[in-house]
């Protein structure tokens, strides 16, 4: 018995000294957390465009810019002031990437949530349907009924299929530049073609 009990006690001795071995983790503070989550959040002006930037230009510039002059980040900007206007309340949940399949939830008059992808690619680009998989999960994570993928180019056959089988809502390039238009807050300024 005094064995068994000696064995316990050297066990414990053990997994106490093996605890002090092992490297510290570090805790990053509350403090430092919230700076670099307003960081990464924040609305900076981008002064040379990059459309993979995750920084996003100002509200006045972004109603006035092309959409092929937007990146993705600014694009998904566009969306939530378009469904603002439009009298829905809009969650930016991934804004700028990490998003998990869902970039805005909208959610109704009725309360009725609709998890939004954006997907803002040159017309050569097309969204895949690995997008619309993604977007069909993610939605259950936000309480979502709907979904919607808005793009300013297509998708590709596979994924119109998949959208359709699933119930995806889906507006590419021509019915995202349509809605825009007839909404009076997006002026975008043409290109001046110089020779």
């Amino acid at each position: 018995m005094k064995e068994i009990i000696w064995l316990f006690v050297i066990i414990v001795l053990l997994g106490v000294v093996s605890g002090f071995m092992q490297p510290k983790k570090r805790k990053r503070s509350v403090k430092k957390r919230k700076t670099a989550t307003n960081r990464s959040t924040s609305r900076t002006v981008n002064s040379s465009f990059n459309r993979a930037s995750k920084t996003c230009r100002p509200d006045e510039v972004i109603l006035t810019s092309p959409l092929d002059a937007l990146n993705g980040v600014e694009f998904e900007r566009l969306l939530a002031l378009y469904f603002r206007d439009q009298g829905y309340k809009v969650h930016e949940v991934g804004v700028g990437g990490n998003d998990g399949g869902v970039d805005l939830v909208i959610v109704d008059k009725r309360g009725e949530k609709t998890a939004v992808q954006a997907k803002c690619y040159a017309d050569h680009n097309m969204v895949s349907v690995q997008t619309v998989r993604e977007l069909v999960a993610a939605k259950r994570n936000h309480d979502c009924i709907l979904t919607l993928l808005v793009t300013t180019s297509d998708l590709t056959g596979p994924a119109k299929k998949e959208a359709d089988q699933f119930r995806v809502e889906y507006w590419h390039g021509g019915v995202v530049d349509q809605k825009l238009k007839v909404w009076e807050k997006w002026q975008p300024i043409k290109k001046m073609n110089v020779r």
